[in-house]
């Protein structure tokens, strides 16, 4: 039988079969609980992996399947524990979830500040991983989007605003017929929304934990399926929680790969010399004439420099990844 992984913990796997995936919501999704095949080795199985399973695949109280083949990932999306390419824990990969679709950045306009650093790592990870970004601004009643959206501007990226009494259709539309993972500092309103959008989740979540003797842990990922909207007969979609993930260490992401991450810059280097590392240091670097004639932002240009200072153990990666946006100074918030 093949199935969708929505949660992992200690050891067990917890998926819904091919098929069910469209069709009861959340908790109710009949669900089968299975362990890794000796077969498998040392390949890890991640939430949104397709796999086949074998055995006991009633979903019933103490059933037990297992996972005999893992399908190849159209999308991983990876983090690094840390930007220190110097240390074995910075050089080290996590797969954060597999075959998303979108990468949906949960960012407060107020109360907490928005954070350009944190947006630009997940934006750099987005397109590492080849999955589509969106923007998701709350508290949309406490300050405008003109800021973030002007430092943006050249990326035509795409965005939603919500306030407290909005309702979500156009998120809901952005989500439909997709696997989305929203990531979010604590206090910018990312578990509101998750309750708003999936009403069962704290349900969900509480099924999720049976797999693992009854404790479903603050930094597992789970994927948590959208309910259908009345009237519409297509594919709600799903969205995985990431409640663990407060940055993206980049250390697995090459510099030209980085660069990417920042494609308004992209075209100022066609005037580098051969192997410029794009830094300050470099004299004859084509990015500081090219911010200079007003074709992009100083500000992104400053932010891919710290980047690269903080992949190669140069910087401090979490003061990057708290940047504020413009006029907020240094002051740190709280991490999620």
């Amino acid at each position: 039988m093949d199935g969708f992984v929505i949660a992992v913990d200690r050891g067990r796997y917890q998926c819904v079969l091919a098929g069910a995936e469209r069709g009861v919501v959340g908790a109710e999704l009949p669900t089968v609980t299975a362990m890794r095949a000796r077969e498998l080795g040392r390949k890890s199985v991640v939430v949104g992996d397709r796999v086949s399973l074998v055995g006991d695949t009633s979903g019933a109280e103490g059933a037990l399947a297992r996972i005999v083949r893992i399908a190849e990932r159209r999308s991983v999306l990876r983090r690094t524990a840390d930007d220190d390419e110097t240390t074995a824990e910075g050089r080290l990969e996590r797969v954060v979830v597999a075959n998303a679709d979108q990468l949906v950045i949960v960012s407060a306009l107020a109360d907490p500040p928005p954070r350009t650093g944190f947006i630009d790592r997940c934006l750099v990870a987005a397109y590492d991983a080849d999955v589509e970004p969106l923007l998701c601004l709350t508290k949309a009643d406490l300050a405008g989007p003109e800021e973030v959206l002007g430092y943006y501007t050249e990326l035509e990226l795409p965005y939603v605003l919500n306030r407290p009494d909005s309702d979500l259709d156009a998120l809901r539309a952005l989500l439909s017929g997709k696997v989305s993972v929203l990531v979010g500092h604590s206090g910018v309103g990312k578990s509101t929304l998750v309750n708003r959008l999936v009403p069962d989740a704290l349900r969900a979540v509480g099924v999720v934990s049976a797999i693992g003797r009854g404790r479903h842990t603050s930094t597992s990922a789970v994927a948590l399926r959208l309910p259908p909207v009345p009237g519409v007969d297509t594919d709600p979609g799903w969205i995985i929680d990431t409640p663990g993930i407060r940055s993206f260490g980049l250390a697995h992401v090459s510099a030209d790969s980085l660069l990417h991450g920042f494609p308004d810059l992209v075209e100022g280097t066609v005037d580098c010399p051969p192997n410029c590392q794009h830094t300050a240091d470099e004299a004859a670097c084509g990015l500081d004439a090219w911010v200079a004639a007003g074709k992009a932002d100083p500000r992104r240009l400053a932010s891919y420099r710290r980047l690269l200072a903080s992949r190669a153990g140069d910087g401090d990666s979490r003061g990057e990844s708290d940047q504020r946006g413009p006029g907020e100074g240094d002051r740190r918030g709280p991490d999620e």
